[in-house]
């Protein structure tokens, strides 16, 4: 006997994919500081109701990936050089924690791998393509938090980079960059020599320097 599944299914699954999606996009940079949204249009692009769209709003609202005013508009977050200032200290705080507890399980295989994704990042400096730029140094820093195997820390630093995508997006043009990150570099060289202090810094440096030069510009 097959079960029908219930009205409540559907929306919770169309709503769990607008979600993701929307969520998607603006981590990685594909909208706009300030580019503005509608349940209407989100209905429209994904085939759903209004109901799983505005689910996906609210939740997205909550995490500070887009913001609503008092007279419903909803865009994507525009931040003022204060609050990159405060998101990069954020950054710094839960991101070295998390390399610090990835460092005594990064073996050869993950470091190899960090050097692919690294190659991937280069690959997107030479293209100017934002888009790949932020998503391929979002995984590099993923696939080395993972391996801390502290869920909750990751949670937290992905709430940060969904509140970072679209700025940095707008201001990664202005920086007309030429090469990689040099403290990728550093970075893959402390996890090679098991240097607990240097990868500490190093990733430090890598994600507060780069959003103070964003600020700056």
């Amino acid at each position: 006997m097959l079960i029908q599944p219930k009205p409540q299914d559907h929306v919770s699954s169309a709503h769990e994919r607008v979600y993701r999606s929307l969520r998607s996009r603006i981590m990685y940079g594909n909208l706009e500081p300030g580019q503005a949204l509608t349940l209407r249009g989100i209905g429209k692009e994904f085939g759903v109701s209004i109901t799983p769209a505005r689910e996906a709003v609210r939740r997205l609202v909550a995490e500070g990936a887009l913001t609503l005013s008092s007279s419903g508009r909803v865009a994507t977050p525009e931040l003022s050089n204060e609050r990159i200032e405060e998101l990069a200290v954020l950054r710094s705080l839960i991101e070295v924690e998390l390399a610090s507890r990835a460092l005594p399980r990064a073996h050869i295989a993950l470091i190899d791998r960090l050097q692919v994704i690294n190659n991937t990042i280069s690959d997107a400096v030479a293209a100017r393509d934002a888009v790949k730029y932020i998503r391929s140094n979002l995984e590099f820093h993923r696939t080395l938090y993972l391996r801390a195997q502290a869920p909750a820390m990751l949670a937290m630093a992905e709430t940060v980079w969904l509140q970072l995508g679209p700025t940095m997006r707008a201001l990664y043009g202005r920086l007309r960059k030429t090469e990689p990150p040099h403290y990728h570099r550093l970075i893959l060289a402390a996890l090679k020599a098991g240097d607990e202090p240097g990868l500490r810094l190093a990733l430090r440096s890598d994600v507060t320097q780069g959003l103070r030069l964003l600020a700056e510009h």
